[in-house]
């Protein structure tokens, strides 16, 4: 299948690597999960597009205000399994799209689909809460 083109709310299926396997001194993420798309860049000179992405995670937050539950009905619209799924406000992840790490899932695409309009504005606004307080962290892949 064709990579997507980038847009903010594509879910893909991308290698996170998170701030703590980082400085543990890894440099690919330990495991491949859903990740929706909060930045995609115009195209710079070389043809390249600057993209942040957001991990989803079964994992419940230590801080609420770091993450946001994904409501079940959205995780069925986007095939993910039956858990409960929170996306993260306070990890983030920015490379040159596609890169190395956008992964296809089992039946060749790799994409999820989009999140809803409103539940993308929610992640948006608690991502730029988490930067303006200095709570966000933002791993560069591209460096």
């Amino acid at each position: 299948m064709t990579i997507p083109a980038p847009r903010p709310g594509l879910v893909i299926r991308y290698a996170f690597l998170w701030s703590h396997e980082r400085d543990a001194g890894a440099i690919e993420g330990s495991k491949d999960r859903p990740c929706a798309i909060v930045v995609a860049l115009p195209r710079d000179a070389d043809g390249h597009i600057g993209t942040i992405v957001a991990p989803i995670t079964h994992r419940p937050p230590d801080d609420v205000d770091a993450s946001l539950e994904i409501p079940a009905a959205v995780c069925r619209s986007l095939g993910l399994d039956d858990g409960r799924h929170w996306i993260r406000f306070d990890e983030l992840n920015r490379f040159l799209w596609p890169g190395y790490d956008l992964r296809p899932r089992p039946n060749g695409s790799y994409d999820y689909g989009m999140l809803p309009q409103g539940l993308f504005e929610q992640l948006r606004q608690g991502i730029l809460t988490r930067q303006r307080n200095h709570k966000g962290r933002i791993v560069a892949r591209t460096d």
